[in-house]
């Protein structure tokens, strides 16, 4: 069962409140990044008595690809799963700290978790396209979630999805074929239009393109600039050449800890940490 622990928060008597905080933070970054979309603030993660995530800050920018980087147990798959609250599902993980999405608490006991996961689409590392046809594939989610008032509506929110997906072209005339029949690449393009067939405002993405071949990879890459137009992306990648492709923002973990964020070029370039500088050179990952 996750417990969020804002205890040390709440007892520090000059600290100001998440809400207050996120604000100050946001207009002070807001010229330089836009918007802010997401605010971690001191976020811990435990799996049992193991500490997974140690006191992380992180704010991601709307409209923006923030990549996550480190090497194997770091953590940055770990910090991702909490913006959606997919550690929910681990017995044994707990949270502690603040994470704000358009400045409300996601973990505050009111919000409705499947609203959130709305809201905040995933896709995963595997493409994980449903036994169903491609046409129920992305309607399942606004079926759910009571969008598209009829037939006609749920046909147009199919159509525009796998439109932005770069996939409706590919796939216009069998639409009422299994999903699993299509392409590595296509079912992962698939399972995007699936993920924002609900229009989520953003979209988590767990090394999307692992499973890929080069070619496919590129079509998720340049899938991925198009959508950051339309939604906020947090991408956990371990290339660090597709980090510096695609994001705009990056950020490093190394052994559960935020070493280190900044602007893609600037981390790849002129990184601030040692550490940083040892991973992207390749002493260590």
């Amino acid at each position: 069962m996750m417990v969020m622990d804002r205890s040390n928060r709440a007892t520090a008597p000059t600290a100001p409140a998440p809400g207050a905080q996120a604000e100050a933070t946001a207009e002070a970054t807001a010229g330089v990044y836009g918007p802010l979309k997401i605010s971690a603030q001191g976020v811990d993660v435990f799996y049992g008595d193991k500490q997974a995530l140690k006191q992380v800050d992180l704010d991601i920018h709307e409209n923006q690809v923030t990549a996550l980087i480190g090497p194997s147990g770091c953590g940055k798959s770990t910090f991702l799963r909490c913006l959606n609250r997919m550690n929910d599902v681990i017995e044994s993980a707990r949270v502690r700290g603040t994470i704000l999405l358009d400045g409300q608490n996601i973990y505050d006991r009111d919000l409705d978790v499947v609203t959130l996961r709305a809201r905040v689409g995933m896709v995963f590392q595997k493409p994980n396209p449903f036994p169903k046809s491609i046409y129920d594939n992305v309607a399942y989610g606004p079926r759910i979630h009571g969008i598209g008032s009829g037939k006609a509506e749920l046909d147009e929110i199919v159509a525009t999805s796998l439109e932005r997906a770069g996939l409706l072209k590919e796939v216009k005339d069998r639409l009422h074929e299994p999903g699993t029949g299509l392409s590595g690449g296509q079912q992962q393009r698939l399972c995007i239009a699936r993920a924002i067939a609900v229009n989520p405002d953003v979209i988590l993405m767990d090394e999307p393109c692992s499973a890929l071949d080069p070619i496919a990879t590129a079509r998720v890459e340049e899938l991925i600039d198009e959508l950051r137009e339309n939604y906020t992306i947090v991408i956990v990648t371990h290339s660090m050449q597709q980090a510096a492709r695609v994001s705009q923002r990056t950020a490093f973990f190394h052994l559960g800890e935020l070493v280190e964020v900044g602007d893609t070029e600037q981390i790849f370039t002129s990184p601030r940490d040692e550490r940083t500088q040892g991973y992207i050179t390749g002493r260590f990952g």
